[in-house]
């Protein structure tokens, strides 16, 4: 693959929870009960003996297991963790959040998916080691314009955990992993495809050179689901619909009603390019008005309510003609896997550099010695590379770089790059530039197409055990 784009307590305890019933909790004596302790107190001093008359305290909350994925629990202070993250997420962006205990839910649906897809993907063979999330949360400190410590206040500062926090880091580097290697790269485009698109923007007609900002709500229907009840969720998504179309604000909907994971941000996906999204939301919305909700669709996930709340030009027609900023590059990739630990090979691209830099190889040899692209055949050569033709990890580290420099260890999802600006020049786009972006463009769409498709599955196959509502 080259590196275009493809598109606390114990647990030990918390799983004797699990096994003693679908009400076990774990308690400890000496408060009211169904007060729940936030953190592990701290050690009290000897309290006298109690009169043998004294009553015994009843037992105080700790924690319990509020869902059973597959076999790991989620526990209720996993759960009020991930809800107070959400809320910090969303605090000043305008975004009216449900009542709490509708809000847990939604947040509880979205950890049983994640975690059903993070299972899925460690039997899948997925691993990252604790030196690549700790570079993660030092690249998530770095675009944020602070240490690794100030990151870690903040975090503890707005009432988060810091364990939890790397924990959510883990799971999103295994899930993203899987999507890249096992989703994304099997993903394929025909010439065809890429015909068709850049005949609907030759037409002038505009899917292809138009923008939408679109909201949408789901409501998901389990894989293999009888006919009972995939009507009853068709009458479910018809009736917000009608909602939706009588005035009643689709932000506030979604955020109650809607399945999908973007439901916390009131099911809104921002402003995209026709190519960036299913080809069903499009073909919906391209006859209405901005603020007008299409009739209700239906998707291997389930039924699905849109609303078009913005449109403009854009689109591939603005790669013709316009002068863009050419890059010609060679990289070095070394992929980590099972027998190349990434410890192990961030050091050995660092050792490479220092070689290439001290003038005892050539960078032309090294790539053909050790990069893992098709490109090692012509000593790492790219050749003219345009915005957006590489993965934005290592676009944003060639961009940095003078003509003659190299950059790296860099990180991408493909694995690590030494990488080399041989030089630059402006140039209007060519006929196989649009091209090459036409089908850039569709393939991301249908990897994302894929990967939803990929997670409705994994989550409709995931034994789950459902007890928020138990006390």
């Amino acid at each position: 693959m080259n590196t275009r784009r493809s598109p606390s307590w114990t647990l030990a305890l918390l799983l004797l929870a699990a096994a003693t019933g679908a009400h076990a909790q774990l308690r400890l004596p000496g408060a009211g009960s169904g007060s729940t302790l936030p953190s592990l107190p701290a050690p009290a001093a000897p309290a006298p003996a109690p009169l043998a008359s004294a009553r015994p305290a009843e037992p105080v909350l700790v924690d319990r297991v509020v869902a059973v994925v597959n076999n790991e629990a989620i526990t209720i202070r996993e759960l009020d963790a991930r809800t107070r993250s959400i809320e910090v997420r969303v605090r000043g962006q305008n975004v009216q959040l449900p009542p709490r205990e509708e809000l847990q839910r939604q947040v509880l649906e979205k950890m049983i998916t994640d975690r059903a897809a993070a299972q899925a993907a460690r039997e899948a063979g997925i691993r990252i080691d604790d030196a690549a999330i700790d570079r993660a949360i030092g690249r998530i400190a770095q675009e944020s314009r602070i240490s690794v410590a100030q990151l870690r206040q903040r975090i503890e500062a707005d009432g988060l955990s810091f364990a939890g926090f790397r924990q959510e880091v883990a799971s999103e580097m295994t899930i993203g992993r899987m999507r890249e290697r096992d989703i994304e790269a099997r993903v394929q485009v025909s010439e065809a495809e890429v015909d068709a698109l850049l005949a609907e923007q030759g037409a002038g007609g505009s899917a292809a050179a138009a923008e939408y900002n679109i909201a949408q709500m789901l409501v998901r229907v389990p894989e293999n689901a009888p006919p009972e009840v995939v009507e009853r969720a068709r009458q479910r998504a018809e009736a917000i619909a009608r909602e939706a179309r009588s005035g009643v604000d689709f932000g506030r909907l979604a955020t109650n009603l809607s399945q999908s994971s973007d439901a916390i941000s009131g099911g809104e996906l921002g402003m995209r390019t026709v190519d960036r999204l299913p080809q069903m939301f499009v073909q919906a919305v391209e006859p209405l008005s901005p603020g007008e909700v299409a009739p209700v669709l239906r998707s291997p996930a389930g039924f699905h309510v849109i609303k078009l709340i913005d449109r403009r030009n854009g689109g591939l027609g603005k790669l013709a003609g316009a002068p863009v900023r050419q890059t010609r590059a060679r990289h070095i990739l070394v992929r980590v896997d099972e027998l190349n630990l990434e410890a192990e090979v961030v050091r050995r691209l660092t050792e490479i550099r220092q070689r290439i830099e001290g003038g005892t190889v050539t960078f032309q040899d090294m790539a053909r010695q050790y990069s893992k692209d098709g490109t090692a055949s012509s000593g790492g050569d790219l050749g003219w590379v345009y915005p957006g033709d590489t993965v934005p990890e290592f676009e944003r580290a060639m961009d940095e770089l003078a003509p003659g420099k190299i950059a790296g260890p860099v990180q991408s999802p493909f694995g690590f790059h030494l990488i080399e600006v041989l030089e630059r020049r402006t140039d209007e786009a060519s006929p196989d530039r649009v091209r090459a972006a036409a089908r850039n463009a569709i393939r991301e769409r249908k990897a994302a197409e894929a990967y939803q498709e990929w997670l409705a599955q994994v989550r409709d196959r995931a034994y789950v055990d459902l007890r928020l509502d138990d006390r």
